[in-house]
């Protein structure tokens, strides 16, 4: 990673872009940092989470009651990651560490690890934004073509079709053997970090893993009277609707026809950080009050990638900044009015992907 440089902001490109947010705050007298709206939705998404959870425990219901409640738990989980958990890891949901550390660990709690998706988020995908080669967001196990750079296999032509049933899989997978596989490349990939780190991290990963099967599989195994196999249902339910919401969320934002991608293995010319994550990155549905509010201002991505310090909350505000700013210094800021205009591009985009050859030429 070290090898790819990217150039001097010699234009202010993004001092500029932080002198007219900050003035926002300063002008407002508001923190960039979350707010009781935060904080309530906070709440809300894991009582989503939990409430359902309970109720599958403690009430007499129905098998089809049971399975309907577990539907929500999933669009909690895929909440839970985009508004609570991604706030505080990136130090934006609170002033102080400790808090932002401690909610952090929102992630342990519904199967993740925080320490694996630090590393493969914040400073892999935040700095080398589909750039291939570094951005391991755009590596699927060759599975699904997200960048023009990659090999392409026969299956890809039809990658159009299938990727959507294996954007449910993205959890499932997360919860099971990635993470651990994961954090066996970290450690081999990341030498600068004491080792010492990493004995406490994988206690960390181990412990949270077995805490998470116990009260999501061991404990409904043992109160309910229920077969396994219907627990199990319930368990891949959860995680096909949340991989399914996730997945599509993030490849809106980045795997659209307007987003410029990158050839890590060529040496690439690349623009100033701050051009280059203008270019990668690509909002929606910024007026739709629902998306607002359960994307975790993933659906303002261009702002999150310039400002990820700043809590999601005031991503819509903000906006109006950037895009100012952005469309005075001569560039394309990219976003889709509706959701649906940006599922069709990103559909439009795994077809052409899916039948054209790599070039070693940016897109």
């Amino acid at each position: 990673m070290s090898t790819l440089k990217f150039q001097q902001d010699n234009v202010g490109l993004l001092n500029d872009l932080r002198k007219r947010v900050n003035e926002y705050f300063d002008s407002n007298g508001i923190s960039q940092h979350a707010n009781f709206q935060m904080v309530f939705k906070t709440l809300s998404l894991l009582t989503l989470y939990f409430v359902p959870y309970l109720l599958i425990l403690t009430t007499d219901l129905s098998l089809l009651a049971m399975w309907a409640l577990t539907i929500p738990m999933g669009l909690a989980v895929a909440g839970i990651g985009m508004c609570v958990m991604h706030d505080a890891n990136h130090g934006s949901y609170s002033s102080k560490p400790f808090i932002n550390n401690f909610i952090g660990y929102a992630i342990n709690l519904i199967g993740g690890n925080k320490f694996n998706w630090k590393i493969q988020h914040n400073v892999k995908h935040h700095t080398f934004t589909n750039i291939y080669g570094h951005d391991e967001d755009l590596s699927n196990g060759d599975v699904i073509r997200l960048s023009p750079f990659s090999d392409i296999k026969w299956f890809h032509k039809y990658q159009h079709i299938y990727s959507w049933f294996l954007y449910m899989l993205g959890t499932l997978s997360w919860v099971t053997i990635k993470d651990f596989k994961q954090f066996g490349h970290l450690y081999n990939e990341q030498k600068h970090i004491h080792r010492a780190s990493f004995g406490k991290e994988l206690a960390i990963l181990t412990i949270s893993k077995i805490i998470y099967y116990i009260y999501l599989v061991v404990v409904p195994v043992m109160i309910l009277d229920i077969a396994a196999w219907h627990i199990f249902v319930g368990f891949i339910t959860i995680h096909f609707v949340a991989g399914f919401t996730l997945s599509v969320t993030f490849q809106l934002a980045h795997v659209v026809e307007e987003t410029s991608h990158e050839d890590g293995d060529a040496n690439p010319s690349l623009d100033s950080w701050a051009a280059h994550q203008i270019k990668t990155t690509s909002n929606f549905a910024r007026k739709n009050w629902l998306a607002n509010w359960f994307l975790g201002g993933l659906n303002f991505q261009i702002e999150h990638h310039l400002f990820p310090n700043v809590c999601h909350i005031h991503y819509k505000q903000i906006s109006k900044i950037v895009k100012e700013v952005v469309e005075e210094r001569g560039l394309v800021y990219n976003e889709h009015m509706t959701f649906f205009e940006a599922v069709r591009s990103h559909y439009t985009t795994l077809k052409y992907f899916g039948k054209y050859k790599p070039q070693r030429v940016a897109a």
